[in-house]
């Protein structure tokens, strides 16, 4: 079970960098469109701004998964680096179980917060105000996976990148 939980979130975690890379190029892109429309058209675009925030959900919620697998997240680094045997063992199951806890509630809200605003659609475009929100959930869930292949394999790359 736990070489198949490692295996799925090393696909999972591969993806969500990607997705998140590509919504980084895409906002800027966005971006940069916007500045064209507004100072050489002289007509600004009246929808780049409203993709541009909803898709900046989207980006975090999936590098969030990402920092997380990797360690990289504000955690409690000092009680684990001090912690030695049993006790470490123990706080790195307190610490995941406050990461699973966490996750829970924001993937059970996430789910409610969805349903409620399917019939709201954005100010500038027909579309569902649900697909933005729908991030909050997703993200939570590939958290929880995440949390778990982070318990089972624990690394932490901020240490590295430290200075």
């Amino acid at each position: 079970m736990k070489s198949f939980i490692l295996a799925v979130d090393r696909h999972v975690t591969g993806l969500c960098l990607s997705l998140a890379c590509v919504i980084l190029a895409v906002i800027s892109s966005l971006g940069m469109w916007q500045v064209v429309t507004r100072f050489v058209f002289s007509q600004p675009s009246t929808w780049t701004e409203e993709v541009m925030r909803r898709l900046l959900i989207w980006m975090v919620m999936l590098g969030m998964v990402v920092a997380l697998r990797q360690g990289a997240l504000i955690s409690v680094d000092l009680m684990l680096r001090l912690a030695k045997g049993a006790w470490r063992t123990t706080v790195r199951w307190i610490i995941t179980s406050v990461n699973l806890a966490f996750f829970s509630v924001v993937l059970w809200f996430g789910v409610d917060l969805v349903w409620r605003v399917r019939f709201q659609t954005f100010a500038s475009l027909d579309l569902s105000m649900s697909w933005a929100y729908s991030a909050i959930p997703a993200g939570a869930l590939l958290a929880l996976l995440a949390t778990v292949a982070h318990h089972f394999d624990p690394q932490s790359k901020e240490l590295a990148t430290a200075q």
